[in-house]
């Protein structure tokens, strides 16, 4: 019953808040320190990711869960307090295309919690503002929904040019004080925009047992993070391209982000290098900087298909292909790094748990890694890729199968009987625009 009424209260705070956003764009929000109160958070703590790796103290989602009222209680009268701590937060690192790393910032659960219910309401008054071009983080949009929206935009639009654009580092750049002043145009209300300032300044732990004490950006994975980007580039790179950009270009121009990976279309060169020349005068005014190996112009127009060279755009592949009726058309296609580093997944995956799990336990989680990728990578276009992976990824489970003993576990043709028996799923398209 009172996870109930805390559910109704919360959600009926962010529709009240979302309309006030929407009708009022000038609006400022005072009072929402108030809104991180217990029954609140014990509401948000349902609504966090119940397998996400513990923080520096080692406490779990359901560890903490095992005396949420009391741990609630705490975080609540520390807030009314003043006297809530950040935390230290834990740095770890994931393996990148090209042996790189990103890292990832794991707060504790408790600072999940109070962050997860502060970005429910960031995203309540800024999801009004947001523009469309604008896909990271946001509720009925993602990665996927971004790359069909960019194909269907050049394959119907005029564009002939393409900037493929990237930030360095840039949630290792994103700078405190203007991000607080983009928040103050939205929100007054100092006890709330402290308690960002809280996080934002966190120490990091770092896997040496080091403490970083940060001077600028926010840790990329922890629960605030998504939307504080989104408004910072909201404000740095969306608006200006919405409001100076595209008054000024001669043709059309469009603009399309997920989080930091952009990509903008222009209908003549002309438009296309000012931008170049302007813009990393723009971001390097937000302490913001172009990743050069990662930025390119190119020409990418339905008139000279044969000369138009690709791009790459959230792991896909896009270039300018003639149909079968001799029609220029924009093909989506799995791009080559993501490709290989899906096929090193599977592999590691196999490696790591064939003498550890029993045979059904694999083909189960081997289905899930399949229809994970057909779900994403599943575009028209995209069936030969596809196969591939399939084809690839079935030879390296089979090879590794074979591996568990010395002595051969299966010959090929048990082993596709077994594919069949567990029902491995083929590739399939699950995406289409019309």
């Amino acid at each position: 019953m009172q996870i109930r009424q805390a559910d109704k209260h919360m959600q009926t705070s962010l529709r009240g808040i979302a309309k006030r956003a929407k009708e009022v764009p000038k609006y400022r929000f005072g009072n929402l320190y108030s809104l991180l109160n217990e029954n609140n958070l014990r509401w948000c703590y349902g609504q966090l990711n119940r397998k996400s790796a513990p923080g520096v103290d080692g406490v779990d989602w359901e560890e903490f869960g095992f005396d949420l009222d009391s741990n609630v209680s705490q975080i609540t009268e520390a807030l009314k307090e003043k006297r809530y701590k950040a935390g230290l937060v834990r740095r770890q690192y994931i393996p990148k295309p090209g042996g790189k790393q990103r890292p990832l910032g794991i707060p504790e659960t408790g600072v999940k919690l109070v962050q997860y219910c502060a970005a429910q309401i960031l995203s309540a008054i800024f999801e009004q503002d947001f523009l469309p071009c604008s896909h990271g983080y946001r509720l009925g949009k993602g990665p996927r929904s971004a790359a069909l929206e960019l194909s269907q935009r050049i394959h119907r639009g005029k564009f002939g040019w393409v900037l493929d654009a990237d930030i360095k580092g840039f949630f290792d750049n994103l700078d405190h004080d203007w991000l607080l002043r983009m928040l103050e145009q939205r929100i007054n209300d100092q006890s709330f925009l402290h308690l960002v300032k809280k996080w934002l300044k966190a120490g990091i732990l770092e896997v040496d047992g080091k403490v970083i004490l940060p001077v600028t950006g926010t840790p990329q994975g922890g629960v605030i993070s998504a939307v504080l980007a989104n408004i910072y580039l909201h404000f740095a790179l969306d608006l200006w391209f919405e409001k100076v950009v595209k008054p000024r270009c001669r043709g059309a121009a469009y603009l399309i982000r997920f989080a930091d990976d952009y990509v903008c279309c222009f209908q003549y060169r002309g438009d296309l290098m000012k931008v170049v020349r302007v813009l990393p005068k723009r971001l390097g005014k937000f302490n913001l900087e172009l990743a050069a190996d990662k930025t390119k112009a190119i020409r990418f127009s339905r008139f000279e298909t044969k000369r138009s060279k690709s791009f790459v755009f959230l792991g896909f592949e896009y270039r300018w292909v003639l149909s079968r009726k001799k029609k220029p058309l924009v093909r989506m296609v799995t791009c080559r790094k993501k490709f290989q580093q899906a096929l090193l997944n599977i592999k590691a995956w196999i490696k790591s748990n064939r003498c550890v799990s029993g045979v059904t336990e694999l083909m189960e989680q081997f289905t899930a890694k399949l229809q994970g990728h057909y779900s994403y990578y599943g575009v028209s276009g995209n069936f030969d890729k596809l196969g591939s992976f399939h084809n690839l990824s079935c030879k390296i489970v089979y090879k590794w199968l074979n591996r568990r003993s010395q002595r051969k576990s299966f010959n090929w043709r048990g082993f596709e009987e077994l594919l069949r028996s567990f029902s491995i799923p083929q590739p399939r398209i699950t995406g289409y625009w019309s």
